[in-house]
């Protein structure tokens, strides 16, 4: 799964997946494996890279991470991917809700034309044999499928364009 984390003003995009028992943790460009993580309670857990065990200390504060490991202390910001593309605007009076990660579409679930609310259920996709419910990002007015059920898609790809709807 895509994830994104701002660290002390600077934005850094990772993928994690599974590999056997633990995990693969791609970062920019260097993929590190494998990756673990055993949580001991009380914020206390050992985090296993590449072979090499640390000892970590962390607390969770809403979306935000206080990681303190190696002798550093950082703060990082989790941007959820769901919410950051499904936001993001094209221009004026228009939305999008958009791929959190590639994929397939698995089908549509609203119509050009038809009025949404936020959070709902617009298309059911399927990544990594995970399916995902891509939501209304708010109310609108549907104005376009940009795929249809079996095309597959890129990260942040538009899936489905909105129209503001007007009062």
């Amino acid at each position: 799964m895509n994830h994104s984390f701002e660290v002390d003003g600077v934005e850094y995009q990772l993928w994690l997946s599974r590999c056997r028992e633990d995990y693969r943790l791609c970062l920019h460009d260097r993929v590190i494996a494998p990756v673990a993580f055993s949580h001991r309670g009380d914020g206390c857990g050992v985090v296993i890279i590449a072979g090499e065990s640390r000892p970590i200390r962390f607390a969770i504060d809403g979306e935000t991470i206080h990681v303190h490991m190696s002798g550093e202390t950082r703060s990082l910001h989790y941007r959820d991917p769901l919410r950051t593309l499904a936001t993001s605007k094209q221009e004026i009076n228009q939305a999008v809700a958009r791929a959190p990660m590639p994929g397939v579409v698995i089908g549509a679930r609203v119509s050009p034309g038809q009025a949404v609310f936020a959070g709902t259920a617009l298309m059911t996709i399927e990544s990594m044999k995970l399916e995902t419910v891509i939501r209304s990002p708010q109310d609108g007015i549907v104005e376009r499928i940009h795929f249809k059920e079996g095309e597959s898609f890129e990260q942040d790809a538009v899936l489905v364009t909105l129209l503001e709807e007007r009062t």
